[in-house]
């Protein structure tokens, strides 16, 4: 799991259950910052979801299950035959088997697509993009 999307989680649920005295956290944002913090100590941007506690991964998921499936905009070229798909970035391959890949592995994709950017969707067909 990368660090943004551990990120992404925290601040999502710092949203939803907000601290009554400005210094308690909810206890999914506490299991959330323990994986945090570890990925601090070590320096590290991925931590094994493994290494996450119960409470942490059932926070993560909840998060997770609001976010976009599929990086799809409608616009595929893999089926005419381009290696990566140059609306969403996957590869033929990934778009192939998305229906049966896990949270995490779809996270993974979803990392590359993004620090890549060079897919439609990040730029010239954006306005496809539902957030």
């Amino acid at each position: 799991m990368h660090v943004t999307d551990l990120e992404a989680a925290i601040n999502w649920w710092r949203e939803r259950s907000p601290s009554i005295d400005s210094v308690s956290a909810a206890p999914e944002v506490c299991a959330l910052a323990e994986a945090y913090a570890l990925l601090a100590w070590r320096r590290a941007t991925d931590i094994e979801v493994d290494a996450l506690s119960d409470q942490a991964l059932g926070a993560w998921l909840s998060w997770y299950e609001t976010t976009p499936d599929s990086p799809c905009i409608a616009i595929c070229s893999t089926a005419q035959g381009d290696p990566l798909c140059k609306g969403c970035g996957r590869s033929f391959e990934e778009v192939q088997h998305w229906p049966v890949l896990g949270p995490f592995e779809k996270r993974l994709v979803w990392q590359r697509i993004t620090q890549e950017g060079t897919a439609w969707r990040f730029n010239r067909y954006a306005e496809r993009v539902l957030k």
